[in-house]
């Protein structure tokens, strides 16, 4: 009896000690997929913000690049030779079309003319359409990527363009229904300024960012309009250089709220069409008149094959802003994960290797995230860079002058001293000692520029003239201050510099001064360049200066 109860008992404890260990493995086994569930939720998660951090990249670099070309038209908008165009025009009732005629024949302009009379009013619209016109040329070529940029009365008629004579005289607008579209479009934008947003060009079939500005006289009149039509090839390389890692497959679009359409697209035939996703239809009629960012994705079948979309609103445009990848990739580590646990979820040891490997995973994801970041940013910072930098000198270029400018005449108390100095002959040094000692020369001038004034009042507004702006304030109060400043500096700018093989060159620069006070804009540099061509070559102690405050 006793050896029956001695075994009975070995069967028991073998019998507790295998149940431990299936209760154990089971234990383990739900410790296993729980730690995975939650791990494999979190990665998805992770995934998800990845492709909508992505996104949201993109949406604001179009934004910035939508942003920075209104800025430029606004600035252009401003300027003198264009406002004094308009005002002519609106307050003669003058028409241009008796100057320039369809096709670009100009009318014969007589060489005098009785004070108030017809012959007089050409002779003066000649001469400032001929200054508008090479105003308009020269604002152009600081621009990149450009279509076209003009000015027009508030009937369309084009009185200036970078294209020249075969627009100017045209009317952009001659059905009255479309233009009277057009003038309400700009009388309720926001100050005056209508984004027509991005279209295929009449005129050279690309895609554009066209929009116009309302110019206003003094009593807040419309007196004309000035459009502008960029080229969307640079926004297009600047998406398409953002790093997408983890994600090569993906591919984005953009689609217009207001009509359902596409506007960029990875299959180019769609572009133009209406969206049959009906994802994207319900965004569109969701966001028609939202005016609040939106973000978020969702998930689609097409052609076999399932795809995860992140989208990003921009109210502004009415634009949505798509990434699209295969949700095998766009999951790709949580589909990795299901996989561990089934060939290793069994064991306590192969849940030790999935959670070591989940982990270092994990942090890999969000060092990628990081770095993806940090590196948008920097795309961010070089496109602004691009935009108001010169890009030999690195100082502020003539559409952050006019930005300035524009700034500091809302303080119509402060008086501002301005200086040019403009390398004489600057073509010549080009032509004896080569092009790239005359990139040395222009960045000898600014480094000795930057030596005696401060580097943000620095700008480079030609080819080879360079404008200093200076407040009135401090040490600089005093316009004898300013030009021995000013003399100091051309001591040093007239040092001669030996260039390897071709000898030493003699620089020369004409300089001159002026200091202002109230409207400031881009006519100043008009002002210094006439006084300068007028002067000639700069002699220490003998810089012209004049106080037009």
């Amino acid at each position: 009896m006793a050896k029956k109860k001695k075994k009975s008992s070995g069967k028991g404890s073998s019998l507790n000690l295998n149940l431990m260990l299936v209760i154990q493995l089971i234990v383990m086994l739900g410790l296993s997929v729980f730690i995975t569930v939650i791990i494999s939720n979190k990665t998805r998660e992770n995934s998800k913000q990845h492709l909508g951090a992505i996104t949201d990249e993109r949406a604001q670099i179009i934004e910035n690049y939508v942003n920075n070309a209104e800025n430029t038209l606004r600035a252009f908008s401003k300027a003198e030779q264009i406002t004094n165009l308009l005002e002519f025009s609106n307050e003669n009732d003058f028409d241009f079309r008796t100057l320039l005629p369809d096709k670009g024949a100009r009318a014969e302009v007589p060489a005098t003319a009785k004070e108030g009379s017809d012959a007089e009013k050409l002779i003066e619209a000649d001469k400032l359409q001929r200054a508008a016109q090479e105003y308009t040329i020269s604002f152009g070529n600081d621009i990149a990527n450009l279509e076209g940029i003009w000015v027009g009365t508030w009937d369309t008629l084009v009185l200036t363009h970078t294209n020249g004579d075969p627009v100017i005289g045209m009317t952009t607008r001659p059905d009255r229904d479309k233009l009277g579209q057009l003038q309400s479009s700009l009388m309720s934008g926001d100050r005056g300024l209508w984004n027509a947003g991005i279209i295929i060009s009449p005129a050279t079939q690309k895609q554009i960012i066209s929009m116009y500005i309302a110019v206003y006289n003094e009593k807040s009149e419309p007196i004309g309009l000035v459009g502008l039509g960029i080229f969307t090839e640079g926004l297009v390389q600047t998406l398409d250089a953002i790093p997408v890692r983890g994600i090569e497959n993906s591919f984005y679009s953009m689609v217009n709220v207001k009509d359902g359409k596409y506007i960029f697209s990875h299959d180019a035939d769609t572009i133009g069409t209406e969206a049959d996703n009906e994802n994207i239809v319900k965004l569109c009629e969701q966001f028609k008149l939202s005016t609040e960012d939106s973000t978020g994705e969702f998930e689609y079948k097409y052609d076999g094959k399932t795809y995860v979309s992140s989208y990003s609103f921009i109210p502004k445009y009415g634009w949505i802003v798509l990434l699209d990848d295969y949700k095998s990739e766009v999951f790709a580590l949580t589909t990795t994960m299901y996989i561990y646990l089934s060939a290793f979820g069994a064991v306590i040891i192969s849940l030790i290797i999935i959670f070591n490997v989940i982990t270092k995973r994990q942090a890999k994801i969000n060092e990628k995230l990081v770095s993806t970041i940090a590196k948008n940013n920097l795309t961010k910072k070089s496109l602004n860079t691009a935009m108001f930098k010169d890009v030999l000198t690195n100082v502020n270029n003539r559409i952050r002058f006019s930005m300035d400018a524009e700034t500091a005449s809302g303080d119509r108390s402060k008086d501002y001293y301005f200086m040019m100095f403009n390398i004489s002959d600057f073509s010549g040094i080009n032509s004896q000692f080569g092009n790239d000692s005359g990139d040395l020369m222009l960045v000898r001038t600014v480094n000795i520029l930057k030596e005696n004034f401060t580097e943000n009042g620095i700008y480079r507004t030609g080819s080879d003239e360079f404008v200093v702006m200076l407040p009135a304030e401090g040490e600089m109060t005093s316009s004898d201050a300013v030009i021995d400043k000013v003399n100091n500096a051309l001591r040093q700018l007239v040092v001669p510099e030996s260039v390897e093989r071709y000898g030493t060159i003699y620089p020369k620069f004409k300089i001159a001064i002026i200091k202002k006070s109230g409207t400031i804009d881009t006519s100043v540099v008009t002002v210094l360049k006439d006084m300068t061509n007028r002067t000639g070559e700069a002699s220490y102690g003998m810089i012209d200066y004049q106080d037009l405050t």
